[in-house]
């Protein structure tokens, strides 16, 4: 099937319920956001800050742009003039650094703390008490130009079904327990960003307001080919780490 024959399809079955849809591009050419973008999709997501900044400047700029990966402090001044969710907050330091230069681009950046829920060691995240204690932070209210509007989180990769639920369940409860203490009077704190191509239907489920779906739209992963180069001229794997997980 076609990348908009994918997307359509998808699309029904997701028209009984008020989920977003993040089409997963990383990786994935031009060409074939494009052949989405026609198809009506707006929301892409991306882990590689050089190749989110290139795609941004090819291509329609009435596309909302998501940084799904892990993100570094020194990147994020590539993205921050544009960008309009990034996923994977999972610091203070961080945080500071996006506040940081949303000042300088004069707009204030939309966040999602990322929150620790697998059972695997390569995964980023904040623990739930960590979360709590940055909220709790004077520099974090002290800063003007960032908004956390919900929190993010990848399951563990497994066919064990019971331990996706639990792991989106705890995420769901956390939810519920900061919006109770530290967002209760603020709207634009409601997304529950979790779900991809493997556990989209029960995270929905579980009451994800995002899913992240990459290879269900456009099909088998390639393997990357956005590369930098070292000090010695040959070529290397960007320093940003790209979660395989995350379509």
């Amino acid at each position: 099937m076609s990348i908009a024959a994918n997307l359509t399809k998808l699309k029904n079955e997701l028209s009984s319920s008020k989920v977003k849809l993040i089409a997963v591009s990383k990786t994935k050419p031009a060409s074939d956001i494009l052949e989405a973008y026609n198809a009506g999709q707006r929301i892409f997501g991306e882990n590689q800050v050089q190749e989110l900044v290139e795609k941004h400047e090819q291509l329609p700029k009435d596309i909302e742009w998501h940084l799904l990966g892990h993100l570094q402090t020194n990147k994020v001044k590539y993205i921050a003039p544009f960008i309009s969710l990034i996923h994977s907050v999972d610091s203070l330091k961080l945080l500071k650094e996006i506040d940081k230069q949303g000042e300088k681009n004069q707009r204030v950046i939309d966040c999602l703390l990322q929150i620790y829920i697998a059972d695997e060691e390569t995964k980023f995240g904040l623990g739930f008490d960590e979360a709590v204690e940055l909220l709790r932070s004077e520099e974090y209210a002290e800063m003007k130009h960032v908004r956390i509007v919900g929190i993010m989180g990848i399951a563990t990769n497994t066919d064990q079904e019971k331990q996706i639920r639990d792991e989106f369940n705890e995420l769901k409860v956390l939810f519920d327990g900061l919006k109770a203490s530290f967002f209760r009077k603020t709207d634009s704190f409601k997304e529950i960003s979790m779900g991809m191509s493997s556990d989209y239907k029960i995270a929905i489920e579980e009451g994800s307001t995002m899913i992240r779906i990459g290879s269900t739209i456009f099909g088998k992963r390639i393997i990357p080919h956005w590369k930098t180069k070292d000090s010695s001229g040959s070529a290397t794997p960007p320093s940003d780490n790209t979660d395989a997980t995350l379509n």
